[in-house]
């Protein structure tokens, strides 16, 4: 006598349903853990109008050691700026700021400002001052392009940005260099901040 095997039940519908909220949720949750989601767009922006301050401040001075001092004084507010908004921003998201993706971030962006330092100090020796300007933007524009594949998509749009301004600013003549450094460290992050700010939640 032949052996009936009983039909298997088919999955019920909200089975079924509950599986695939649970792989989106997985898929989400790991699509998150790939980017660096607490960029700060208002740090952004208030890194922007410091920097316009400082532009404005430097192009009185008629010295280049003062010149390159307000700007060294300006680096190390920006970068204080950005941890400080950064931090605040995962908290409030209840996001790791020392994750995975922040850690590509970090050494993905520090090469770029390791060989800008260098050529800060070949340059100031050498009497060069009046090229770092466009020298800036172009490292800074390229570490943001790198560390920004592991971050949201505006940001290497940024970094794009930044790169033309300094190609610019590289090949002008010396008295746009207040107007370079405005539009570049100032109307690039005022800009890209805002939009970082409305798109992606502060």
């Amino acid at each position: 006598m032949t052996r009936v095997l009983p039909l298997r039940p088919p999955e019920p519908p909200e089975m079924h349903a509950r599986a695939m909220d649970n792989l989106r949720y997985i898929r989400q949750t790991m699509e998150a853990a790939a980017t660096f989601t607490a960029v700060s767009g208002w740090g952004m922006v208030i890194t922007g109008f410091t920097a316009v301050a400082a532009a404005l401040l430097a192009g009185a001075t008629h010295s280049p050691t003062r010149w390159l001092f307000v700007w060294l004084c300006e680096g190390c507010l920006s970068v204080a700026i950005s941890v400080y908004t950064m931090a605040l921003k995962a908290r409030a998201a209840k996001l790791p700021l020392w994750s995975e993706p922040a850690r590509k971030i970090v050494f993905s962006f520090a090469p770029p400002m390791l060989v800008g330092a260098l050529l800060t100090l070949l340059f100031f020796e050498r009497g060069l001052v009046a090229l770092l300007p466009g020298v800036w933007m172009l490292l800074y524009g390229v570490g943001v392009v790198a560390a920004g594949t592991f971050s949201v998509r505006i940001v290497p749009v940024m970094g794009i940005a930044f790169m033309i301004v300094g190609t610019v600013a590289l090949f002008a003549p010396a008295s746009w260099a207040v107007a370079s450094m405005v539009a570049g460290f100032g109307g690039l992050h005022l800009l890209f901040g805002t939009l970082i700010a409305r798109r992606h939640g502060g």
